[in-house]
């Protein structure tokens, strides 16, 4: 039997899919994984505990225990996994990405780099290093720009800025978040110009060096800052034919320009008419419980065929989506404190199209929003006959939930009594 390898981040969402697939698809299972507490999430499967911030020697000790159990794939779930992925594959002659086109694609000004040699529309950008005048910086790419860190992911620490003092503030805050993430505060920042437009996703799969495109969602609710919180996901996208040509086609120009040429593609792009341009590309597919909203084949998910291409199985029948229309939302945060319930639930899952739900939180914890926070509420999900019925279904189940956050300082006062 082929084993495959999982490189599962402990703060990922999305251990369970993945080892459902494998087990639907009779592959055992290791698992490579950061923290042993996490391990609870895969009780059964074999671990193997790495340190993702160290990929060399987490590619050390993927080759050492290949050599007592050899391994037909190794997969990466999630941004932090990507790199010692592509560095595990390489050691094992495996199919894999080049590193250096990983390492790429996590770079924020190494991918912005990469596409500008190629002529990839995107926005206009700089590097801010620790020290240099956020204002002045700015002020060379125009306003109004957003302030990112280079490499934290899901609009984690993106804030937009309208003028100088705006910009000196978000790269403050951004420097606080990236201390508050384990990251050094004086890395370099990003500065890029502020694209208008609607955006889009797409989540494509590279086989040989070219993308196949699984599916376009659109993002309805507009995204102007000042933090980029998304929130619904709908496919298929309703944008003309010929934009979504165009779509996928700079989504295939960015992949090929970071070097990227196996495996799971996730990429952000603003459209403003007929211009389109790249906000972010990931190899990796898209995160969070989203995959859930796909289907290919006959109810085939999204991480099995991910497994299949990684396994070199057969994928020509299974990476048609679904006729039905499908969507997410990420339920939002919507301030900061300990989470006390989420009511309405039952509501909302009893919406017409509405496919289910899972609040991902747990009563008690803390909750904190972007651009601070990195995790969502929960996950919505629906099905539909059209993009415009399920994006409805979704609006109409959010709108029942009543979500209950007790402030810091009373959950404070109160555990104190």
């Amino acid at each position: 039997m082929d084993r495959l390898l999982l490189i599962l981040p402990s703060a990922t969402y999305r251990a369970r899919d993945f080892l459902s697939a494998a087990r639907e698809l009779g592959v055992a299972v290791t698992v490579a994984c950061e923290r042993r507490a996490a391990m609870s999430a895969v009780m059964g499967e074999r671990a193997l505990m790495v340190r993702l911030s160290d990929p060399e020697r987490a590619a050390e000790q993927i080759a050492e225990r290949a050599r007592e159990t050899p391994f037909a794939a190794v997969v990466g779930v999630d941004d932090q996994g990507v790199v010692v992925a592509a560095l595990g594959a390489e050691r094992l002659g495996l199919a894999h990405n080049s590193p250096a086109a990983v390492v790429r694609s996590r770079d924020k000004a190494a991918m912005r780099g990469a596409l500008a040699v190629a002529g990839v529309g995107q926005p206009r950008f700089a590097v801010l290093p620790a020290g240099v005048d956020a204002a002045v910086v700015a002020g060379r790419v125009g306003f109004p720009c957003v302030v990112k860190p280079l490499g934290l992911s899901g609009s984690r620490g993106v804030i937009r800025a309208d003028d100088g003092e705006q910009a000196r503030a978000a790269a403050e805050r951004v420097r606080a978040i990236l201390v508050a993430a384990d990251e050094r505060a004086d890395a370099p920042l990003l500065v890029e110009s502020y694209l208008p437009g609607v955006e889009v996703a797409v989540e494509g799969l590279l086989r040989g060096g070219r993308l196949e495109v699984l599916a376009v969602f659109d993002k309805p609710d507009l995204l102007e800052g000042p933090y980029f919180e998304e929130t619904l996901y709908v496919t298929p996208s309703r944008l003309p034919a010929a934009v979504l040509a165009a779509v996928e086609a700079v989504a295939a120009r960015a992949a090929d320009a970071l070097g990227l040429r196996e495996g799971p593609v996730h990429a952000e792009l603003r459209v403003d008419g007929e211009r389109v341009g790249v906000l972010e590309l990931a190899a990796r597919s898209i995160g969070g419980l989203c995959s859930r909203a796909l289907r290919f084949g006959v109810g085939v998910s999204l991480e099995q065929v991910i497994l299949r291409h990684a396994l070199g199985l057969g994928l020509d029948d299974v990476v048609v989506r679904e006729s039905m229309a499908s969507g997410v939302m990420m339920i939002p945060i919507p301030g900061a404190g300990v989470l006390r319930a989420v009511e309405g639930q039952e509501d909302a899952r009893a919406v017409d199209g509405i496919a289910g739900l899972e609040i991902t939180i747990a009563r008690g914890r803390s909750v904190v929003p972007l651009p601070e926070g990195d995790r969502y509420l929960g996950f919505l999900f629906a099905r539909g006959t059209s993009a415009d019925a399920v994006e409805s279904s979704l609006r109409v189940a959010h709108a029942c939930l009543r979500v209950r956050i007790e402030p810091h300082a009373a959950a404070e006062r109160a555990s104190a009594r």
